[in-house]
């Protein structure tokens, strides 16, 4: 059973960029077919999925915020991390990394609040 653990980056200032680590347990970062996803939600609206990295390694982003993400990965920690930059007060959300498999989330941490605030 995988599972799937956030880090708690807590409170984050306007401009400056948020990371977050992802740490994977109970299964390979790189096993073929899966893609390793930050999806968030902030307060009062959906699921928002934000990117993802593929187990070749090769990275995938949402038009809205590919400018100002990106995706990367620590293979012999078996972590995979979100950079946002430039966040603001609508950055504020809940974060999840998850596991899909074709359409399917089927593993997910159990989410982190990041509150983007002076």
């Amino acid at each position: 059973q995988v599972q799937l653990q956030e880090s708690d980056p807590g409170l984050v200032k306007p401009s400056q960029t948020l990371s977050l680590t992802c740490t994977v347990s109970g299964g390979s970062i790189t096993t073929n077919l899966y893609y390793w996803t930050w999806i968030r939600q902030p307060p009062g609206k959906g699921l928002e999925w934000m990117g993802a990295i593929a187990s070749s390694g090769i990275t995938y982003y949402s038009p809205t915020l590919k400018s100002r993400t990106s995706i990367s990965r620590d293979t012999s920690k078996n972590q995979f991390t979100l950079q946002l930059s430039s966040v603001t007060p609508e950055d504020t959300a809940v974060y999840y990394c998850a596991r899909s498999l074709g359409n399917t989330w089927d593993s997910w941490g159990q989410g982190t609040q990041v509150t983007v605030s002076s």
